[in-house]
C-alpha cells in the first residue's frame, strides 16, 4: 500500500510519530485495535454461548422478516447520532477531543477506517449488547460501554458522555427489535463517518 508518509527503519510518520508498518503502512494503533475488537468478539461468543447453554443462532443478528425496516432504523438512528456529535463537537472540549483522537489513531485510508468501523461496531455490538446485555440487563451493559470510552483529561469525558447516550440507543433498539443488526448498523455508520473524517484530516 502506498502512503505519503516516511517509511524508514524505524516505521514512524514524520509528522505525528505515529509508528507504522513498513511493509503495510499500517500504524500501531490500527494493529492494535483490531486484536482488541477480535478477543472481544470472541470473549462474547463465549460468554452467550455460556448464557444461552447451546449454539449461536442467525436470529441474535438478523430477523429474515424484519431485516429492511431493521436496517432502515439502524441507519436512522446511527444518522441522528451522527448530528449529535457533530454539535457536540462545535463545543470547544469537543474540538480539542477531536483533535486529540485523530492524533491518536493518526492517518487512516479509507478502507482501513472503513475495515475498523465494521469490527469495531460488530464486535462491541456483539460483545456488549449480545452477550452482556443478556447476561446483566441493558442497564449494566450501557454504564460499561460509556464508561470504557474514556482517556486522559476532562475533554474525554465529552466522549464517555456520548457513549453513554449512544450505548442507551444501542441497547433500546436490540430490545425493540430483538435482533443486533440495527444496533450493529448504527454504531458502523458512526464509527465509519468519524473515523474517516478525523483520520483523513489527521
Amino acid at each position: 500500500m502506498t502512503t505519503e508518509f516516511d517509511r524508514g527503519s524505524h516505521g514512524s510518520d514524520d509528522r505525528g510519530g505515529i509508528d507504522r508498518d513498513p511493509e503495510r503502512g499500517t500504524s500501531a494503533v490500527y494493529r492494535a485495535a483490531w486484536v482488541t475488537y477480535l478477543l472481544l468478539a470472541l470473549g462474547g461468543v463465549v460468554w452467550l454461548g455460556v448464557e444461552r447453554d447451546g449454539p449461536i443462532t442467525l436470529d441474535l443478528f438478523i430477523s429474515p422478516s424484519g431485516w429492511a425496516f431493521d436496517a432502515l432504523i439502524g441507519l436512522a438512528a446511527g444518522g441522528g447520532l451522527l448530528l449529535l456529535w457533530r454539535a457536540l463537537a462545535t463545543l470547544p472540549s469537543g474540538a480539542r477531543l477531536e483533535s486529540q483522537i485523530a492524533q491518536l489513531l493518526g492517518p487512516l485510508a479509507p478502507g482501513e477506517a472503513l475495515a475498523l468501523a465494521v469490527v469495531s461496531g460488530v464486535a462491541e455490538e456483539f460483545f456488549f449488547r449480545g452477550a452482556m446485555q443478556t447476561a446483566w440487563g441493558w442497564g449494566w451493559a450501557t454504564l460499561i460501554f460509556g464508561l470504557l470510552h474514556t482517556g486522559p483529561g476532562r475533554d474525554f469525558r465529552l466522549w464517555t458522555f456520548f457513549a453513554l447516550l449512544a450505548g442507551g440507543v444501542f441497547a433500546w433498539l436490540t430490545i425493540w427489535r430483538g435482533t443486533l443488526m440495527p444496533a450493529i448498523l448504527a454504531h458502523v455508520l458512526v464509527n465509519a463517518v468519524n473515523l474517516r473524517r478525523l483520520t483523513a484530516a489527521a
